[in-house]
């Protein structure tokens, strides 16, 4: 069932980036992938969210304009939730592409939830590459994640039940 797929990660204005993930739970309303993350370490106000080689877990909900991790540390630990604006995902068997749209909120472990690449947001609205209609659905799915974050009900039930263990005993891993 586990099996490598190729995400091509793309962002107007950026090169397309491509990550090969394992795809270790396949359901209707939710994909679950595991990657070793290949890039600079990611920081948030000096705080780290991701270290290079360090394992992510990306919950995938096809039709949905949002996606969500589970950032770590190198050794496991979870440093938070990380969930990412996109345009629903288009999958083709092996292949799949995701769009961003800029916004990314950030609930680090022990603290407050944050809006982050919101300045990114506005200029690409202001340039044109977000258009009137994304625009307004990109607000829409913030003001929707807002009121789940304020009754403590974000990110879903999958992404706070289904942990690193077990996504890595979902590919064979120890």
């Amino acid at each position: 069932m586990t099996r490598l797929i190729r995400y091509e990660y793309r962002r107007p204005g950026k090169p397309v980036q491509v990550y090969e993930e394992w795809l270790v739970l396949d359901r209707p309303d939710a994909k679950v992938l595991l990657q070793e993350y290949a890039g600079p370490d990611l920081e948030v106000a000096g705080h780290t969210m991701l270290e290079r080689g360090a394992p992510a877990v990306w919950y995938v909900f096809p039709a949905k304009w949002h996606d969500v991790a589970r950032f770590h540390l190198c050794d496991g630990s979870l440093t938070g939730f990380y969930t990412n604006l996109c345009m629903p995902v288009e999958i083709d068997d092996d292949r799949w592409v995701g769009r961003d749209l800029f916004l990314d909120l950030w609930q680090p472990v022990g603290g407050e939830a944050r809006w982050l690449d919101e300045d990114e947001l506005s200029a690409a609205r202001r340039s044109g590459i977000v258009d009137a209609a994304t625009a307004k659905r990109i607000r829409n799915e913030r003001s929707l994640i807002d009121l789940q974050v304020a009754q403590a009900a974000w990110p879903p039930p999958i992404v706070r039940d289904v942990g690193l263990e077990q996504v890595r005993a979902l590919k064979g891993q120890s």
